[in-house]
């Protein structure tokens, strides 16, 4: 096959219009119209084609004589399908070229299955599809949810059946979290869980409920929200590694912590009670400080003379068995005399305080003798 000149000797774009020698007519873009009476073929009806379009072998015929026309006069058509095949293999061998940017991570998969992962910034290269294919994962990108609410143009808005929660004193909370989150290793974020942004949220939402069945109320609601968040984050931060999620807990921030509407009088109810019981054990604290240390004087005391109650009772005795001892030793010494004074003392001591009746004892019988009791006539003093 020939190559086919212009009248002018230009080689022009081999789907665009060549005016050719031999009375060949025009020939236009294989998907366009044909007009003349030098189509190929010849005219059909004496009208041309008109707006149909052409046959793919026509297609084929037309870009190998537009190739022939833009090629060197020694190239062949066979060398120009080369080429053309060529240049497409080289441009979907340019597609694999891909840029990291800051903050990403690039997830590269080979036939499906995680090949590598890049996490250094710039310039990288993977095979095209579908041998490989690249995913980037923005892993500094600070995430968050909230749990117990729905976002609004305005704000948020309750969403009961995730802020409504049951506490370890039988009363209803109604709590708004919110979870911050960023990710620290791409290729388990992608494969690892399904579902991403959903499984955080579930695990987040069973975290605070389970902290929230083990405390009170009142703290929640006051001053213990700061030791709360911190327990939800550290048990949900557990459970994500467990899953090998790649997913970092930055913070828990617990929004809203109320009473719910419909038990917020009865809360009142309690809490009034509960300021009374407080009242009532600080008077009871007071009534203690002021009868305690009076109690331990008394105690004090009381120990005090049982002690010199002690005291006297063992000096007593002591100088009782030591006038034992030193009439035992007379005793001993003369056993006679001791006998007969012991009667005497022991005699007096008895008949000291009784009446006396003095009987004679010279075998006469005659009677009670007269006794004057002068001791008793005498004037008291």
């Amino acid at each position: 096959m020939t190559q086919d000149n212009d009248s002018g000797g230009n080689r022009k774009n081999p789907w665009g219009n060549v005016g050719n020698n031999g009375g060949k007519g025009k020939r236009q873009n294989p998907w366009g119209n044909q007009n003349g009476s030098g189509n190929r073929g010849g005219n059909r009806g004496g009208g041309g084609r008109g707006n149909d379009p052409q046959d793919f072998d026509d297609f084929i015929r037309n870009a190998q004589d537009g190739l022939r026309d833009i090629l060197p006069g020694n190239m062949n058509g066979g060398f120009a399908i080369i080429l053309l095949f060529a240049v497409i293999i080289l441009l979907w061998l340019a597609s694999g070229f891909h840029i990291i940017n800051p903050g990403e991570h690039g997830v590269i998969q080979r036939f499906g299955a995680h090949s590598r992962t890049q996490d250094a910034e710039g310039l990288g290269y993977h095979f095209p599809a579908p041998i490989e294919k690249i995913t980037k994962v923005q892993v500094n990108t600070q995430r968050s949810m909230t749990i117990g609410a729905v976002s609004q143009n305005r704000g948020f808005s309750n969403a009961q059946s995730e802020s409504l929660m049951l506490t370890s004193d039988r009363n209803i909370v109604d709590l708004i979290v919110t979870i911050q989150w960023d990710i620290k290793s791409a290729e388990q974020y992608l494969f690892e869980i399904r579902d991403q942004e959903n499984t955080i949220k579930k695990v987040a939402e069973s975290a605070i409920r389970e902290v929230i069945g083990q405390t009170q109320m009142f703290p929640i609601i006051t001053t213990g929200r700061d030791q709360i968040a911190s327990r939800v984050k550290q048990i949900i931060q557990t459970n994500l590694d467990e899953y090998n999620s790649g997913v970092n807990i930055k913070q828990v921030l617990i929004q809203k912590a109320e009473v719910h509407p419909d038990v917020h009088a009865a809360f009142q109810d309690v809490q009034s009670a509960r300021q009374d019981a407080e009242d009532t054990e600080n008077l009871a604290r007071a009534h203690r400080e002021d009868i305690l240390p009076k109690a331990r004087g008394q105690a004090i005391k009381l120990i005090q003379e049982a002690e010199a109650y002690k005291q006297s009772k063992i000096a007593q005795a002591t100088g009782d068995a030591e006038r034992f001892r030193a009439i035992y030793n007379a005793y001993l010494s003369g056993k006679d005399v001791t006998k007969e004074r012991i009667f005497i003392e022991t005699m007096e001591d008895v008949l000291s305080n009784a009446d006396k009746i003095i009987l004679e004892s010279n075998g006469n019988n005659s009677g009670v003798v007269p006794y004057l009791p002068l001791s008793e006539m005498a004037p008291k003093k």
